[in-house]
């Protein structure tokens, strides 16, 4: 297996947004095994994160747009495709402003400022998600097609194909992320129409947007009358020119296809939106980011269950389980006495788990608690509910591990049978409603097949005190 990485230390970047036009400067720093990527607004009180997720997403009209506890940040595509093409794994990403800076308009200076701090390979293993099964998302009125099929490694054939002579039909084929991605792909700029810019320009939007940091496609018929309009348009200090090749002020081209090349590295950031890296072979036709951002949904919903299980348990090897008491404890914050999970037998997000917890003489209660006859504490029959309730709540917060679930309120609460050293219980947990951080669970607790005690439980979830 291979191990999870990071950076050896930080780097900043410093320039404008596209969109926005801020000026930022963009921090890239180690992080802890398991963080994922996590961009921090600096500039806001207490510098909020944001999970680098599909969950986050809201908003692709023109990029990739994540938003979280109060703070938002534009174009994500480029900075996660650099990381994810470097197959780095835990990374913070601190911004003193709104979007991280375009540069030149591709991922290649995200990548060269990494590549010069370099690797730090860390101890947990880096978790792959093994595509089984073929996911497509179409839009049949665009022409748009988009496929995920098993495969040993990721890799992604892209076609896009436009009514355009300057573009026309072009192909690229990616086979593998460390030998090609940052000489063949990084450096592949963002592209654009004329009539595209020129819209979006007079609305007042892409304020940072220039010929330096896209290539800009002439899609129509120009006046001379127009260069000096066009020249003010895109901040262009000498004298315009449409060259040979269609692109605006004689831009050359650093592949000979370098349009649909770009396409592949603005797949890659929205495919780490999953979280995860996959093992899988896409097939893109004229996608674009609602297409991949459509997709990776699909996958994430048809993998619920796996991310989960890869993100915390890795190898089960033949364990029939959905977690043991090792991703138990990168779950739950509780701990030896006081820890009453032993092992969660399946688990459907968001709706139902299913623990056991062992029962030993050696339970530090019976030392006290009827030690004459030793009788578990009903009180903790229902804490190991609570606790297995905790598990549940997996995909319903944020980063579940920094989290605490409390108590506050039980409801028909009923002992049927005494618990005694030796038993197993089965506890069996169903979500009935969660909403604004409350939660409200149905818990019962089985021993040989019959209720020993049951409960309805009222919870909140709250951040974990640092």
């Amino acid at each position: 297996m291979k191990k999870q990485k990071t950076i050896q230390s930080p780097i900043s970047i410093e320039g404008y947004g596209l969109h926005t036009g801020e000026p930022c400067k963009m921090t890239f720093r180690p992080a802890e095994a398991d963080t994922g990527f996590q961009f921090r607004r600096t500039d806001i009180e207490d510098s909020p994160a944001i999970q680098a997720d599909i969950d986050h997403v809201v908003d692709i009209s023109r990029g990739t747009t994540i938003q979280a506890n109060g703070a938002k940040v534009h174009t994500v595509e480029h900075v996660l495709s650099a990381l994810a093409g470097l197959q780095l794994d835990n990374i913070l990403i601190d911004l003193d402003g709104p979007e991280p800076p375009v540069m030149d308009g591709s991922a290649k200076p995200y990548v060269d400022a990494i590549l010069e701090v370099g690797f730090k390979e860390q101890d947990e293993e880096r978790q792959e998600l093994q595509i089984d099964r073929t996911i497509t998302y179409s839009e049949p009125e665009r022409e748009v097609d988009i496929h995920l099929l098993p495969s040993d490694r990721l890799r992604i054939t892209f076609m896009i194909d436009y009514k355009n002579p300057t573009l026309g039909t072009q192909y690229t084929a990616l086979y593998s992320l460390e030998d090609e991605f940052a000489d063949e792909f990084a450096e592949a700029r963002t592209f654009c129409f004329l009539h595209e810019v020129e819209e979006l320009k007079e609305r007042g939007l892409i304020k940072g947007g220039n010929v330096d940091n896209a290539i800009v496609i002439v899609d129509r018929e120009i006046e001379e009358s127009e260069f000096h309009r066009l020249k003010e348009l895109f901040k262009i200090e000498e004298d315009i020119s449409l060259g040979t090749n269609g692109i605006l002020d004689r831009k050359e081209l650093r592949f000979y296809n370098e349009p649909v090349r770009h396409k592949v590295v603005d797949l890659i950031g929205d495919l780490a939106l999953l979280g995860m890296p996959i093992k899988g072979h896409i097939i893109a036709a004229r996608s674009g980011h609602k297409a991949n951002v459509e997709l990776v949904k699909k996958v994430k919903k048809a993998y619920e269950r796996q991310l989960l299980q890869e993100k915390y348990q890795g190898d089960r090897g033949d364990g029939d389980y959905f977690f043991d008491i090792k991703a138990i404890s990168k779950i739950l914050p509780h701990r030896y006495p006081f820890l009453l999970v032993d092992r969660i037998l399946d688990l459907e997000p968001q709706k139902r788990v299913t623990a056991i917890k062992n029962v030993s003489i050696n339970e530090h209660f019976f030392q006290g608690h009827f030690p004459g006859q030793p009788i578990m504490p009903g009180v903790l029959v229902v804490e190991a509910m609570g606790q297995a309730g905790g598990i549940l709540l997996l995909n319903t917060v944020d980063n579940p591990e920094n989290k605490l679930v409390y108590f506050t309120g039980m409801d028909n609460v009923k002992f049927r049978r005494t618990i005694v050293p030796g038993d197993q219980i089965r506890l069996e947990l169903e979500l009935l409603k969660y909403r604004l951080s409350i939660c409200k669970m149905r818990g019962k607790a089985y021993v040989n097949g019959q209720v020993a005690a049951e409960a309805d439980l009222s919870a909140s979830v709250v951040e974990q005190d640092e």
